[in-house]
């Protein structure tokens, strides 16, 4: 098995196989190999969206202790990162929604913890809706739902969601991958385009199990594929696992992106960077509130980045950003 008949292979259209996906993930990050492997998928990448990137934003309608405990989440209980409930008013959620608009992003995320009440989440999606301009993109990140709930989704106005079966899902969660799976089914039937991602990946995962997944994450065709690394929440126990540096994400998300058919015009990683925009990530997220992967309760103060600085991200990696509603999101 040689890189340049695989990187072949890829430009006419094949897809790789779960034993190709591992040999290339194999491969050490700073070798040459890597490097071809990351500028074909950039040019790959490119080929498919037309050069444009896509900036979505992100806001959490509320922060909570978590039953579910995904170890790698500041929101876990059993992390005790925070204790406290809060929720935003209607009128907040419609501001941040409101502002990420004029900040030019090309689709507006609303997330929830996995316990907030279904009804109440509608009602403030509702209320987000009446205020932003009918075309805008608007996605949902919540939990597992049932096909009623995602034809609710979208009657709200919802273009599509995120949900993802994390790496190790029901090991360093409390989570259903049975769950997780059907949940993905009933937002397609639903008629919501599905966005998805290899997350969060550690230094623990093997390469055969990156490869599952990123085979797994192509069988549903999505609006988007791609890779975000675990960020160590202090003090935890999964922190004790380290993190993979952002080479190794660039590595994987230019793996991932050869591993997706040509239907597949996204390819994400978060957190942003130049490498992994490098290595063919054409999407990327701002946020501001709650975040997963943050300590503070307004990550606009922490981790999170702006619609700004992720346009000056890409610019930096010698990618145009896109202006209007996403295209990844093709219902929309």
């Amino acid at each position: 098995m040689h890189v340049e008949e695989l990187l072949k292979k890829t430009r006419s259209g094949d897809v790789l196989s779960r034993k190709e996906l591992v040999y290339l993930l194999d491969l050490a990050p700073d070798s040459m190999e890597s490097s071809m492997v990351m500028a074909e998928a950039n040019r790959f990448s490119k080929e498919l969206s037309g050069g444009k990137a896509e900036v979505h934003a992100q806001f959490a309608v509320n922060l909570a202790p978590c039953p579910y405990d995904c170890l790698f989440c500041s929101f876990a209980k059993v992390n005790g990162v925070f204790n406290e409930a809060k929720e935003l008013s209607p009128e907040r959620a419609v501001d941040h929604a409101c502002q990420f608009e004029r900040d030019g992003a090309n689709a507006v995320f609303l997330m929830s913890t996995a316990t907030y009440p279904f009804e109440r989440f509608i009602e403030v999606s509702q209320e987000v809706k009446r205020n932003l301009q009918p075309e805008t993109t608007l996605i949902a990140n919540v939990g597992d739902q049932t096909l009623k709930h995602a034809f609710k989704l979208k009657d709200t106005g919802f273009s599509g969601v995120y949900h993802a079966v994390r790496l190790r899902e029901g090991k360093d969660t409390r989570l259903s991958i049975k769950n997780r799976k059907e949940s993905i089914l009933n937002f397609k039937e639903a008629g919501l385009e599905v966005g998805t991602c290899v997350e969060p990946v550690g230094p623990e995962h093997t390469n055969e199990e990156l490869a599952e997944m990123i085979e797994f994450t192509a069988s549903f065709d999505p609006a988007y594929s791609g890779v975000a690394r675990r960020i160590p929440i202090p003090g935890t126990v999964m922190a004790k696992g380290g993190m993979i540096s952002e080479l190794r994400m660039a590595q994987i998300v230019a793996v991932t992106r050869l591993g997706m058919p040509q239907s597949v015009m996204g390819n994400c990683t978060h957190e942003p960077c130049t490498l992994g925009a490098i290595g063919g990530a054409n999407l990327f997220w701002a946020e501001v509130g709650a975040n997963p992967r943050d300590t503070e309760q307004n990550t606009e103060h922490g981790r999170g980045e702006t619609v700004s600085s992720c346009h000056a991200i890409f610019k930096e990696s010698g990618w145009d950003v896109d202006n209007g509603p996403s295209r990844y999101y093709r219902s929309s």
